[in-house]
């Protein structure tokens, strides 16, 4: 009997442990936790007082949303055009009549020798001229009584004014009746995608993946070495809460601004600049975030290698502005790089999410068209969360 009372003392005094253990793993859960929203809501309190910051997080999307759809435009718009003619019978006047109407071209000037044109280009009046021979009747298609004359000192400018104008110019003699003189097989073109070839369409996916990148990496690894300057992360680190939920409740808030950023923009995107939204809304979010989950990684990986915030805004700058820029297809087309810069634009993670923003944004297509670049965003995550785990552990010690 003493042997069985001395076995149910032990299983009732292991339950009761057991018990309190749980107890104790619940009560440490609820405090850690607390301690963790309150960080959360002190780095908001942190964002929120400084004007500065909230000017960077808030009002540059706005800004930089509305200039690279409204002031740097690369469509064809009021070229300032003069026009050599020896003649004004009806039909050169329906050619210029026709030059001047279309939105892309402003006759400004009607010269007759081609030193009023050498001059006109000379002093920057104008930028594309028009030689018009003096007989139309006598014009062929294969001819070249009518010339384009273009200033080339932006040789992408010219070659797009040149296109534009030679359109014009053949839809007019067309409607003169002089195009059919000649049997030529018509070749007609269609624009996908793009139809009026807004540069919206091509400054929107380049924006989203520019503002994404510096406010969560930049901004992130700025707040943290902060820390690190002010003294303040050894007082959160000795805290009872594990370093590595310190280190993630700094991250959160500019999770959750960029967030903001992203509906901010997108919401420009479609009612200010009228780029819609083709494919799906949802495809567009996921791949948002997981690119937002990224810049944070890379981030923080910066506030681990750098030890002032002078070395973390030059870090940030080389490492992600720059290259972001450049090399992430946003500006230059990655087609037209050497290949050494075509392979180095590979590490960088806007360039990814640019494609993919232009391909389920603009063109559309579902979400199984671009599991590649998906697949590539999702490995840099996992190898910077790996770095940044291993650099921030040998930190502590």
């Amino acid at each position: 009997m003493h042997k069985i009372w001395m076995r149910f003392s032990k299983c009732s005094h292991g339950k009761q442990s057991e018990g309190m253990t749980n107890i104790d793993f619940s009560k440490l859960y609820v405090n850690n936790m607390k301690q963790f929203i309150a960080f959360i809501k002190k780095e908001f309190y942190h964002i929120l007082r400084d004007k500065r910051t909230m000017l960077i997080l808030i009002g540059m999307p706005i800004i930089q949303i509305i200039l690279f759809g409204f002031a740097i435009s690369t469509e064809v718009r009021n070229v300032q055009t003069a026009v050599l003619v020896n003649s004004a019978d009806a039909d050169v006047r329906h050619i210029i009549d026709r030059l001047d109407a279309s939105e892309y071209f402003t006759v400004k000037y009607i010269v007759h020798s081609p030193e009023e044109i050498e001059h006109l280009l000379k002093k920057n009046k104008i930028e594309l001229a028009i030689v018009i021979a003096n007989d139309l009747n006598r014009l062929r298609f294969d001819s070249r009584q009518i010339q384009i004359i273009a200033d080339a000192t932006e040789p992408n400018q010219a070659v797009t004014r040149s296109s534009y104008a030679n359109g014009v110019l053949t839809k007019a003699l067309a409607e003169l009746g002089l195009k059919h003189q000649v049997n030529k097989i018509i070749v007609s073109g269609k624009l996908l995608y793009n139809p009026q070839m807004k540069s919206a369409y091509n400054f929107v996916p380049g924006v989203m993946g520019l503002i994404l990148m510096l406010i969560c990496a930049m901004m992130t690894s700025i707040s943290i070495v902060r820390e690190k300057e002010t003294g303040t992360m050894e007082i959160l680190l000795v805290s009872p809460m594990n370093p590595i939920w310190v280190i993630l409740s700094k991250t959160i808030p500019y999770f959750v601004l960029s967030i903001i950023n992203l509906s901010t923009i997108l919401l420009l995107s479609v009612f200010v600049l009228n780029v819609p939204i083709a494919g799906s809304l949802l495809s567009l979010l996921g791949v948002s975030l997981l690119f937002i989950f990224v810049s944070l990684a890379l981030g923080l990986l910066i506030s681990c290698i750098t030890h002032t915030q002078v070395a973390a805004l030059l870090a940030s700058a080389m490492v992600l502005l720059i290259p972001t820029i450049i090399l992430s297809g946003i500006i230059f087309p990655i087609e037209s790089m050497p290949a050494p810069l075509q392979w180095l634009s590979c590490i960088i993670p806007a360039r990814w999410y640019v494609a993919l923003v232009r391909k389920l944004m603009i063109e559309g297509v579902p979400l199984s068209y671009v599991w590649q670049e998906v697949l590539i965003l999702l490995l840099m995550a996992v190898i910077l969360i790996g770095i940044t785990t291993k650099k921030f552990k040998n930190r502590l010690e």
